[in-house]
């Protein structure tokens, strides 16, 4: 592959709802381009995006992945970076390092499917970071996709910046060939991908006559030189609406939408045609870091002529491809066999052959430029989110913004011996992606594994097993509860044995009672008078409390609120010892703990569910269920509510996935530790039955 400069670059990003065509879109732009030479399809799992094993099993993108296609354009051979992204919501994470490097994106609507909650989500990205965008409206090819309706709901839900750049022509109710609305003139399909010119059909005119002023206002809207013209009655050149769109689709004030069938492959030269038009070169916008040598905000075009910077924005891991960095160069040219400066490890990488990834083919390249999207192998320190440049000009860009995951589970190795493989299996996992992290649970003895969704979880440990032969076994992990006492009880603990020689013997009156403060474990005081309890034993005796605080009584979970009182005792000058007051004490502890009416406390979540108003009733009702108490409810407009609540931590486990299903996928949560509360009665005692049958 060539080098291309910045100004003939088109970094596109795949967006939609999973199950819409992002992928047989992908692959019938790198046929049509004669990048491969043929059609390859999700089905038969031979697609040039999708060629993890994972995803030719479950026929689904799984990690977002580049396509690099070359394109003769109107004005010179153009590079089309395409990044095709996971459609389902679990793997939001390669969609956000995907976004972090896009300056354009194709949102794939399936025609028959319609607005789904993937296209949804895909629009909110396109405006959190004001990338220019049109909708692909794939399917075209059934014969009960209606395009009109389609486009309809798009008005509708996204506004008037919606305007169709094509109406379909149909013959016998077949998809036979489309009208240009901006040339205003009718195309007929000949062969894949290939048309000639043809009659506009009469039954078209009219919708195509709507279609063509939407055009033709928001051309007029560009400039008042145009609106003079417009309303003057004067006729637009095809220079002149094409200049005054480009502008539009740039500032996202209007989002075209194309067709096509992706099985069929026909509509893809016009909407590589619309890319070359329409969609802005990486030399149009400017990129934003700061300079850590002061401080001071850097701003800088993309140039190549300067000095190098580059932002690595995904890292690939795999044991047979070996490692990747995924960089986008920002300023500069990124030159194989070089030094370069990694800004946030403070050290210097050696660069050795540069590539850009197809799919799983790596090709190498004599150099990128300013706005190319590559890959280096093998760097040592580097992480996705790092920035390279030079040491004396150390610029550093932020990384891709990731969600946080929610989603929990405990995890171990189904052969205890394995424990360190897995270990390493997961650090290159989580290297990988973002959106994983795993935490280590001393306190109920488990590790455990976070993510986006059950889903993603399900498909980390699937591909643990096949990369690296280990098992990880998912399960429900143990929740921190808390146990306390409500009354107060004296009693003695007294510990003696004898075996021949020195022997043990510890004795110990103590109070206990509720302190008060559930942040701490324990209180301890002595109100020992005439040295029945000599004053070396009382850091035993405070030892057994804690130790006793540890693991406590009534179900296994660390004890908090108690305050312990050593009142009196006794002692045998040769056989006490601190060992022996300890054991005392903990004797004591865990007699007066039962006595002292013990509580199990749970944890209590506050949490923020943003849904659709329409939903506000199904999930106010499943908090309840939950034993959640609503607290208050806020429009945030776009037809959205984020509902307040607390809910108690065990009753979140599973919490997205039934959201999910809930609100067909547009609902969002996050959530937080609040404090602690007295459980019920009855999940008391199951929490208990449960523990004692586990041996806890």
């Amino acid at each position: 592959m060539k080098v291309y400069d910045t100004g003939n670059i088109r970094n596109v990003v795949l967006l939609g709802h999973g199950g819409a065509g992002k992928t047989t879109v992908a692959e019938a732009l790198a046929y049509v381009t004669g990048t491969t030479t043929r059609m390859g399809s999700v089905p038969e799992g031979n697609t040039v995006s999708d060629y993890d094993k994972e995803e030719i099993k479950r026929k689904f993108s799984i990690s977002a992945t580049t396509v690099p296609i070359e394109y003769k354009g109107e004005h010179g051979d153009l590079k089309i970076n395409i990044l095709d992204t996971p459609g389902y919501f679990d793997f939001v994470g390669e969609v956000e390092e995907a976004v972090s490097v896009a300056d354009a994106a194709i949102i794939v609507v399936n025609c028959k499917a319609g607005i789904e909650p993937g296209t949804l989500r895909a629009w909110d990205i396109c405006e959190k970071f004001r990338i220019p965008r049109l909708f692909f409206v794939t399917n075209m090819d059934d014969d009960h996709a209606s395009f009109r309706q389609l486009v309809l709901n798009l008005e509708k839900q996204f506004g008037r910046s919606v305007a169709p750049f094509q109406i379909p022509i149909r013959e016998n109710e077949k998809f036979v060939g489309l009208v240009n609305v901006v040339k205003m003139e009718g195309r007929k399909f000949t062969k894949p991908n290939e048309y000639e010119p043809c009659e506009i059909p009469e039954y078209v005119k009219k919708n195509l006559g709507i279609a063509r002023n939407a055009l033709l206002e928001a051309v007029a809207e560009t400039s008042d030189e145009f609106m003079e013209k417009y309303f003057g009655g004067e006729e637009f050149t095809v220079e002149e609406i094409q200049t005054a769109l480009r502008q539009n689709v740039k500032t996202c004030s209007m989002v075209p939408v194309l067709m096509g069938s992706g099985v069929n492959v026909q509509g893809f030269n016009v909407l590589l045609q619309v890319i070359d038009k329409y969609f802005p070169a990486p030399d149009e916008f400017e990129t934003v870091g700061v300079d850590v040598s002061n401080g001071e905000r850097f701003t800088a075009k993309y140039n190549s002529d300067v000095t190098l910077t580059a932002k690595v924005w995904k890292t690939i891991v795999d044991p047979f491809l070996g490692k990747y960095s995924l960089m986008k160069v920002c300023t500069g040219t990124l030159k194989p066999n070089t030094e370069v400066y990694n800004v946030n490890k403070e050290t210097t990488e050696k660069i050795g052959k540069i590539y850009v990834l197809r799919g799983k083919e790596s090709i190498e390249v004599p150099e990128l430029r300013s706005g190319d999207i590559g890959a280096v192998a093998k760097l040592s320190v580097t992480a996705t989110g790092d920035t390279m440049a030079v040491r004396n000009a150390p610029i550093m860009y932020h990384g891709p913004q990731f969600s946080t995951p929610y989603t929990f589970k405990a995890y171990a190795a189904e052969n205890k011996t394995e424990e360190d493989k897995l270990a390493t299996a997961l650090a290159r996992m989580m290297e990988e992606d973002k959106t994983l992290k795993t935490v280590s649970d001393p306190e109920n003895r488990q590790s455990l594994i976070y993510g986006i969704g059950d889903q993603q979880l399900d498909v980390v440990a699937s591909e643990i097993k096949e990369r690296y032969n280990v098992t990880l076994v998912l399960s429900k992990p143990r929740f921190a509860y808390r146990e306390t006492i409500k009354k107060s009880a004296k009693v003695q603990g007294r510990y003696k044995k004898q075996s021949g020689g020195h022997g043990q013997f510890g004795d110990v009156i103590m109070q206990f009672e509720p302190s008060g403060d559930l942040e701490t474990a324990y209180v301890f005081e002595e109100q020992v008078f005439g040295g029945s309890v000599p004053k070396n034993y009382f850091p035993a005796v405070e030892k057994g409390v804690q130790e006793g605080c540890e693991k406590g009584p009534l179900a296994g979970y660390p004890v908090v609120g108690v305050k312990a009182t050593l009142l009196d005792g006794s002692y045998h000058p040769v056989d006490s010892s601190d060992m022996a007051f300890k054991t005392a004490s903990n004797m004591a502890f865990k007699d007066a703990f039962m006595k002292c009416q013990p509580i199990l406390l749970e944890p209590i979540a506050s949490i923020k569910v943003t849904v659709p108003d329409a939903n506000t009733g199904d999930i106010m009702g499943d908090m309840t269920k939950r034993r959640g108490r609503v607290l208050g409810m806020e429009s945030i407009g776009h037809g959205k509510q984020v509902i307040q609540a607390e809910v108690p931590m065990s009753n979140l486990y599973g919490y997205g996935t039934d959201l999910r299903s809930m609100t067909g996928g547009t609902g969002d949560y996050e959530y937080s530790f609040a404090r602690y509360e007295q459980a019920p009665g009855d999940v008391q005692n199951q929490i208990v039955e449960e523990n004692a049958a586990q041996g806890n």
